[in-house]
């Protein structure tokens, strides 16, 4: 039977010298790629830390991989996501490609349709309204769902008009549903 707790001290040496090597790394692409990396997620940033972290996992418990390999894929994945949010915020198809779009939840009554395709509840954004100093909903104009998973809500007592989210939402949340 193979030993699986402790087989010798061969790897453990190995993890002890790659893991400080390979966080320092890590702390050098975050600080070079920017406030990005670390911000609140969306969907494209998510994947890329959890590619991270799956290339990190294995150069520390899988001895064919170098740690050469593993800084380098890293390094490329943070400069794909570099380079994909500098198209994002100069192109809007690019954009397009890898965030979603806001979603509006709330105006005055709950939008079923949007709030089922988002998978939210009544109860997640009384929540985000709790959250944001209101005790109503009646005190709430919109409650929108961002691009990183966190609610925006506007109160009722504001000067806006649906129309001011128009562009920024899904087409099929500014109709009624």
């Amino acid at each position: 039977m193979p030993d699986i707790f402790f087989d010798g001290w061969g790897n453990i040496v190995s993890i002890a010298v790659t893991a400080p090597l390979v966080y320092l790394a890590i702390i050098a692409f975050i600080r070079l790629s920017g406030k990005r990396s670390t911000s609140q997620m969306n969907n494209f940033d998510w994947i890329v830390t959890v590619a991270m972290g799956s290339l990190v996992g294995s150069l520390l418990v899988i001895e064919d991989v170098t740690l050469a390999e593993a800084v380098f894929a890293i390094g490329l994945l943070m400069g794909l996501q570099y380079l994909f949010t500098l198209g994002a915020a100069r192109f809007d198809w690019v954009e397009r490609i890898i965030k979603s779009r806001p979603t509006l939840l709330f105006d005055g009554d709950f939008r079923r349709s949007a709030m089922r395709e988002e998978r939210i509840t009544e109860s997640e954004i009384s929540a985000a309204v709790r959250e944001n100093g209101l005790n109503r909903l009646s005190d709430v104009r919109w409650v929108v769902l961002e691009s990183d998973a966190s609610f925006s809500v506007v109160p009722r007592q504001t000067d806006h008009q649906q129309s001011d989210l128009i562009g920024l939402l899904d087409a099929h949340t500014t109709r009624k549903t």
